[in-house]
């Protein structure tokens, strides 16, 4: 095993013994140091940002991409304010679950106590550097990151800045690592360090995803892709859904919880799509309809199965008309990749039908996608949208990243 990757090893598991008897206070001054020097560093930080920018734009990184990888002033201020509101979060750690006696006398309960080590594998978005860190210190757990070679220069410097504050304020030496060799070796190496990593978090695309989950022997926790519909069913208040269609493709397209097809029932299929399609082209959305969206509205392009399938963080929808729910339930049943569907709809039992029977992570009635998000959901900021359905489901906050520990109170008891 690499010996550089066994020493980041080292150091994080020793910094997880001592981060999981932390008191909530000391985690909590911590995380408001390193809110306050992100601040603080913020023109050094956008300096080494501009670096990953540069080389970004001379390998031809679509404009959505680059948007995911830019860091401003701005943005790094609400990386900090994240930061502080992971701070002033309840401390899942030591929570008793539960409480429970038996006939025998013996006192049995459930408390939360961190996972330990986590390692995080993702791409392109920087600020993950700095929620996916601050939510793994206030869950009492070391982490160890890789982000993707586009944006090396960037991770270098928010980890540089956050260990420096953190340590100062009494975090261990190694509770934030950063693996920054970006070889392919020394990923596939990562996946594999059992010893000193208690759980993986791959967070990116579908092919990052996919390589984590085959090659990994550490357990993974699976963060999903983000195929994410909008579904203007017949009673639909019109104006709502072009509201809430363009903002949900358009506000931040390269996003997992972005929209990527638009669904409409055909009933008000001609009213509805030349105004939000014009709509949705003035602000450079490029769109793929089936054959009776090109009907409608001929300055669509043709779409494939594969757009109905595709995630593309771009300004591409593609669109298609359905008879009724339950044409649209079962398009998304097909192609959805289970993170986030959205509704639009003035009919209560359309509205609770969609509710039970689509099968995804968040589903929402007359709102957009884009509110699912760790902030959004209170929760501070989040390690990833997970899409699986074991241990965590949706935006993954503080409890999340703990696990059970039973403790049992007795007085002599033998069996």
């Amino acid at each position: 095993m690499n010996n550089y990757l066994i020493e980041k090893g080292k150091r994080a598991k020793e910094a997880a013994a001592k981060l999981s008897l932390l008191q909530s206070d000391i985690k909590n001054k911590a995380l408001c140091a390193i809110a306050d020097n992100l601040v603080g560093n913020a023109a050094y930080i956008v300096d080494e940002n501009k670096k990953d920018l540069d080389r970004a734009v001379e390998n031809n990184i679509p404009t959505a991409m680059l948007d995911r990888l830019l860091l401003n002033t701005q943005r790094i201020e609400q990386m900090a304010e994240g930061i502080r509101h992971i701070a002033a979060l309840p401390d899942p750690v030591g929570e008793v679950a539960e409480m429970v006696k038996r006939p025998n006398g013996l006192l049995i309960g459930k408390t939360r106590v961190p996972l330990g080590v986590i390692g995080i594998i993702y791409e392109s978005r920087p600020n993950v550097t700095a929620d996916a860190a601050a939510l793994c210190i206030k869950a009492g757990n070391a982490v160890i990151l890789r982000g993707g070679s586009e944006a090396i220069n960037s991770n270098i410097a928010i980890v540089n800045v956050m260990c420096q504050a953190g340590e100062n304020a009494g975090l261990p030496v190694g509770t934030i690592g950063l693996i920054d060799d970006t070889s392919r070796e020394t990923v596939s190496k990562f996946m594999k360090l059992n010893d000193y990593i208690d759980v993986l978090i791959p967070r990116g695309g579908a092919g990052l995803i996919k390589a984590v989950i085959e090659n990994a022997t550490i357990p993974v926790i699976e963060t999903g892709t983000g195929n994410c519909h909008v579904y203007t069913e017949q009673s639909a208040d019109l104006q709502m859904a072009k509201n809430i269609t363009v903002n949900a493709k358009v506000s931040r397209p390269s996003v997992c919880n972005a929209a990527e097809t638009l669904l409409v029932d055909r009933a008000v299929a001609k009213e509805f799509l030349p105004d939000v399609l014009t709509e949705l082209i003035s602000k450079g959305v490029e769109i793929r309809g089936c054959p009776e969206t090109l009907e409608i509205f001929p300055s669509a392009k043709s779409a494939t199965d594969d757009d109905r399938a595709t995630e593309y963080n771009d300004y591409i929808l593609a669109v298609k008309v359905v008879d009724n729910i339950d044409h649209a339930i079962a398009h998304i049943a097909k192609y959805g990749t289970k993170h986030s569907e959205a509704i639009i709809t003035t009919n209560y039992n359309m509205s609770q039908k969609f509710l039970a029977e689509v099968d995804a992570a968040a589903v929402y009635v007359n709102a957009s996608t884009r509110f699912t998000d760790g902030f959004e959901f209170g929760f501070g900021a989040e390690i990833g949208i997970s899409t699986q359905k074991l241990h965590a489901r949706g935006p993954m906050g503080l409890k999340e990243l703990t696990t059970i520990k039973y403790i049992i109170y007795g007085n002599g008891q033998i069996r």
